[in-house]
């Protein structure tokens, strides 16, 4: 993958290499780089590129008032991104912990706790909600 942004999605190279302009050091692991981008991002959605349900998971954030930092993996990728290695995209983390997919995310919103832990996390000032 190249660095660069299509549509607010960020491509990053997550396997070491010198190519990317976006490798900040190409000694880090593909996991210790996601845990770099996990705990300097609020909310993180990791996808596959060809992935529709990182559109669902973008579009309610995007209702909420956050916009996430997404990062688009290729298929030999995705296993670093859950702890354990099962292959789950699009992945949530929430202020540097792993929330799940999107089926996650949704059990959050409904149970009426998306929100405050956008707030708790930083991505959402509480006076930013808006109410539809």
């Amino acid at each position: 993958m190249q660095g660069l942004r299509r549509h607010g999605v960020v491509r990053l190279e997550l396997t070491p290499t010198t190519a990317s302009p976006l490798a900040i050091d190409v000694d880090e692991s593909t996991e210790m780089r996601i845990e770099r981008l996990v705990s300097e991002n609020p909310v993180v959605i990791f996808s596959r590129s060809s992935c529709c349900m990182c559109h669902v998971m973008r579009r309610l954030l995007s209702n909420i008032g956050v916009h996430p930092t997404v990062i688009e993996l290729e298929e030999d990728e995705i296993t670093a991104v859950k702890p354990g290695g099962d292959s789950v995209s699009p992945a949530l983390y929430l202020g540097g912990a792993w929330v799940g997919g999107v089926e996650s995310m949704v059990a959050l919103h409904i149970s009426n706790n998306l929100v405050p832990k956008l707030v708790e996390v930083g991505a959402l000032i509480r006076n930013e909600i808006l109410i539809n």
